[in-house]
């Protein structure tokens, strides 16, 4: 990052050399009978902290001072410090009420020559003796992190309460994240527990590989399984836009601000990604920490860990499967054969073809153009006559969808059927030549992907015809500086740029590429979920809202079709659908669905700007009755 970076986006030191910097905002959120506390035993803890890091450097994540433990945590504090003893009693003793309780988390990621056990009875003796050579009230309790993160898995919260309440004296970065995570965490949870699946915190932090500065990165699963009044997206993203202002409200209640990074994903996307092995999703499980689960993410963790989950074949290959089988269907039937069987079968592989090669899949009409621009005449490992089969197969379908040709003929369905075994089998060797290239091409690939999407976003954002060069400005600028990109992400695209000039320069590894090739995903995602939500903003042009009576009801205007709500309210909601005639009046009311609905939103082109026409408002009254009124900005 340049100066202007750095100047910009400076972040707290939390280094053992450097506390001070957070330690008058922790000590401002705790009551003033601790405030006092702290103050006059400060010294004794600064020279605790000194001893210890000085003892055990780098495995000390944190050093905090516990609120004193009521009888049941301190309890739970015994029995985590010495399990083989029996529980205290459950009332403190007179002399407790000067203890001072400090907790002291370890790394033990790394930790090999002797047992976790070991390492904790050790450690704990160790910091112990230090504590008592200072002040005999210092009572430090030695917590691993293996520890806590397998009471986590267990379910078992309060360890995570207990460091939300406590105030750091030395933090890595750990301590400030369960703080954030469990404040917000509770708030999430309070408003919206019905809903929420899983709440965990994932990336580096979990992964071992967290600095002072790194991003605290959550996860939160949301069940939209019995959503009625309103589509998944729309929920996802009200969800959403509460749950991340709640993150900005969690880091002022704590004093950690610009810090937490937060996900959210709805059930039924998560475990389409999850059956689809998808990689971001894979990692997720694989290193992710409920802080909250209803019973969900640890058995999909189990899975995975004993193999159930596969992270390898994708998606690619089943595009290339289901090829074969549909021609094996058509050779079955062939009195009932349609051209849409024929059709996506050839369809569906070419498309995997060119995402195995980089490129995002295209519109139907232009794939066959793009195989040949890349796959014959860029980087000639296909024949063109096999393009034109393909080209065939799309005209002939165009033909029968525009009702050109009524029908096809025994002798066609045999010529398509021996054509797209031919076309197939090909592809079957497309798809080897591709791997040999591919890892050349990889980088471009990223790279050509993320600034394409990217150069979309900023179009949205009024920008047009940015050069590479003016691109990182651009990004800061725009979406950046204004809250609208994560400064994660902001710098997963300075490494791909870096990377990009590697590559260039012949510097770039396999492993570097690869590494790259992971990390931008959640780029991509991020860009195309914001793409999603201008479409979402888009959509909001082409509905007509509506009361009658007592009832709201809803007209959304796509093309040449109108769907209609009778009542967003019901549990149940009524849709049906009419033909838009030239005069603006509707044709026929048919009886539609939200599955039908959510495919023709997917697919809509929205326009500037939207009309409708007198004979429409007549027809209004007709659905609705005389008395409905047409709101504005409902």
């Amino acid at each position: 990052m340049g100066k202007k970076d750095k100047k910009q986006y400076s972040e707290p030191n939390n280094s053992p050399t450097a506390p001070e910097p957070k330690e008058p905002e922790a000590i401002s959120k705790l009551p003033e009978d601790v405030q006092e506390k702290l103050k006059a035993i400060k010294s004794k803890l600064e020279k605790f902290q000194k001893r210890v890091l000085e003892k055990f450097d780098k495995y000390i994540m944190g050093i905090a001072l516990m609120p004193p433990p009521k009888p049941e945590e301190l309890q739970q504090l015994q029995q985590m410090q010495y399990p083989a003893q029996q529980p205290l009693p459950q009332e403190p003793k007179p002399e407790d009420k000067d203890k001072i309780h400090v907790l002291v988390l370890v790394d033990d990621s790394d930790s090999r020559t002797m047992s976790k056990l070991e390492l904790k009875d050790k450690l704990t003796a160790i910091v112990q003796s230090i504590g008592q050579e200072i002040d005999p009230n210092i009572t430090p309790q030695t917590l691993i992190l293996s520890e806590l993160w397998q009471n986590c898995f267990d379910a078992k919260y309060e360890l995570l309460q207990l460091i939300a309440l406590s105030a750091p004296i030395h933090d890595t970065g750990m301590l400030q994240a369960i703080k954030i995570a469990e404040v917000h965490k509770t708030m999430v949870l309070k408003k919206f527990e019905k809903y929420i699946v899983s709440y965990v915190l994932a990336g580096s932090l979990v992964q071992g590989k967290a600095t002072p500065s790194s991003d605290i990165d959550v996860w939160i699963v949301i069940d939209d399984t019995d959503v009625k009044k309103m589509t998944r997206v729309e929920l996802k993203d009200k969800l959403r836009a509460i749950i991340i202002g709640m993150g900005i409200e969690a880091g002022e209640l704590t004093g950690i601000r610009n810090k937490i990074n937060i996900q959210v994903y709805i059930l039924t996307d998560f475990w389409d990604s999850l059956r689809e092995a998808n990689p971001v999703i894979y990692t997720l499980l694989r290193d992710g920490v409920p802080f909250f689960d209803r019973g969900i993410f640890m058995p999909w963790k189990q899975l995975l860990k004993m193999g159930k989950i596969k992270p390898s074949p994708e998606a690619i290959d089943i595009f290339m499967g289901s090829g074969e089988q549909v021609i094996r269907r058509v050779q079955l039937r062939l009195n009932e054969i349609g051209m849409e069987d024929i059709y996506y079968a050839l369809l569906t592989p070419s498309q995997a073809a060119l995402m195995l090669y980089g490129v995002a899949p295209p519109s139907p009409k232009e794939t066959g153009s793009l195989m040949r621009d890349i796959f014959v005449h860029k980087e000639k490992l296909l024949e063109d006559k096999f393009v034109k089969i393909l080209e065939r197969i799309v005209e002939i379908r165009k033909a029968i969808e525009h009702g050109d040709k009524k029908e096809l003929t025994g002798k066609e369905i045999d010529e398509l059927l021996e054509d797209s075994d031919k076309y197939l089998k090909r592809l079957k060797r497309l798809f080897t030549q591709i791997e040999k290239i591919r890892e050349e091409k990889e980088m471009l690939n990223i790279y050509d992907t993320i600034t394409t999407v990217l150069r979309d976003v900023l179009r949205l954002e009024g920008m047009e015809r940015i050069k590479d060069s003016e691109m990182l400005d651009a990004i800061e600028d725009k979406l950046v500086s204004e809250g609208k990109m994560p400064l994660k992400l902001f710098r997963t695209f300075q490494d791909v740029m870096k990377a990009k000039k590697d590559y260039d320069e012949k510097k770039l590894s396999k492993v570097e590429i690869e590494k790259l090739h992971f990390e931008s995903a959640g780029l991509v995602k991020f860009l195309v979920e914001y793409i999603q939500r201008k479409r979402v903003r888009d959509l909001e042009r082409v509905k007509i809202r509506v009361k009658h009576g007592e009832k709201f009801g809803e007209v959304i205007l796509l093309g040449n079709e109108a769907y209609i709500t009778y009542d967003l309210d019901a549990e149940d909601r009524e849709i049906t659908k009419a033909k838009i005639n030239d005069d603006g009046s509707l044709g026929a009311i048919e009886k539609s669905s939200i599955e039908e609905l959510e495919k023709a939103l997917a697919s809509a082109q929205f326009p500037q700007k939207t009309s409708i026409k007198e004979r429409m408002f007549e027809d209004l009254k007709k659905i609705f009755g005389n008395e409905v009124e047409i709101l504005m900005g409902y």
